[in-house]
């Protein structure tokens, strides 16, 4: 049986990480992850404690880095900077954003290689052998409702990544740390006081950032996909009441298809697959106010069953 990532005691974690021997599987991708930036090795070795060790020679999916750099010009400073496979995909980040900026590369690099995939930008969990699905542009609650329902009986799948194996309608976990906020790191503090919450980051581009620690359930069974069974597109409104009314299959092909990072590349394979998606889901759209209110609807609606 492979051992975990929180099998290795704090001081071989981080001397691992610095030397760049420390191999993962998450999800379908098995990655190397070396990290020479003050601050980054201690958190990460709790959020990815429950993440299989790869040992071994094998063939990886990606070498990933983090590190710290000094920048000299417009002046002298600190920044950390992001490498996959030993090149920087874009520009220096600032000092004590390692964290984040890891999690954001490892996300860009899937974005950008595993076309093997229809990529969807959704939250995906499952509950009764089926998956909702949970498209969403940023700033419309997504990964809030994803880290809450994780957090109530469903298996998380992904909070970014749809990701749909062409001619199947099974959707391929990828259980990652949930990145929440600003104000939404209080809610889940509120909500789920079970949650692990790794340090808030304040001052990235997306505000104060804070990870959510995956299930160690869900990671354990990140072999197993689910079809689909609900595709349920939300959206946060402050104040507002909450709506979850049934959507038609042709506005929900619509809308999930040009949720897809990748439907245009991958052709006609693209319209097939999320056609089946559509055609074996139930679609709905959501606009809710209430967290709770909105696990409650989303658990009334598993229970009716899938399409």
């Amino acid at each position: 049986m492979n051992r975990r990532v929180g099998d290795l005691a704090a001081q071989e974690f981080a001397a691992r990480l610095a030397r760049g021997r420390l191999e993962v599987r998450i999800g379908p991708f098995d990655l190397r992850v070396t990290g020479r930036a003050r601050g980054l090795a201690e958190p990460l070795h709790v959020l990815y404690r429950d993440y299989p060790l790869l040992e071994g020679e094998r063939v990886l999916h990606g070498h990933v880095e983090v590190r710290d750099v000094l920048r000299w010009l417009p002046r002298p400073r600190r920044a950390i900077r992001f490498e996959v496979d030993g090149r920087a995909p874009h520009e220096d980040m600032p000092a004590g954003q390692a964290l984040p900026v890891l999690e954001w590369g490892i996300n860009l690099v899937i974005a950008l290689r595993y076309h093997c995939f229809l990529m969807l930008h959704a939250a995906v969990l499952e509950r009764g052998g089926r998956a909702l699905l949970l498209p969403a542009w940023p700033g419309h609650g997504k990964t809030t409702l994803c880290a809450a329902l994780a957090h109530r009986g469903w298996r998380l799948l992904s909070d970014e990544f749809g990701l749909v194996r062409p001619g199947t309608r099974d959707l391929v976990p990828v259980p990652r740390p949930m990145p929440l906020k600003n104000a939404s790191i209080e809610v889940i503090r509120q909500f789920a006081p079970q949650a692990f919450i790794g340090p808030a980051i304040p001052g990235t581009r997306k505000g104060t950032i804070a990870h959510v620690r995956p299930p160690a359930g869900s990671v354990a069974r990140a072999g197993e996909p689910a079809p689909a069974g609900w595709i349920v597109f939300p959206r946060w409104q402050a104040g507002a009441a909450l709506t979850l009314e049934a959507m038609s299959r042709s506005e929900g092909y619509m809308q999930l298809a040009t949720n897809a990072f990748n439907y245009e590349m991958l052709g006609e394979a693209g319209f097939d697959t999320v056609r089946d998606l559509v055609g074996g889901a139930r679609c709905h759209r959501l606009v809710y106010s209430d967290l709770d209110e909105a696990v409650r609807a989303l658990d009334a609606l598993a229970g009716e069953g899938p399409a």
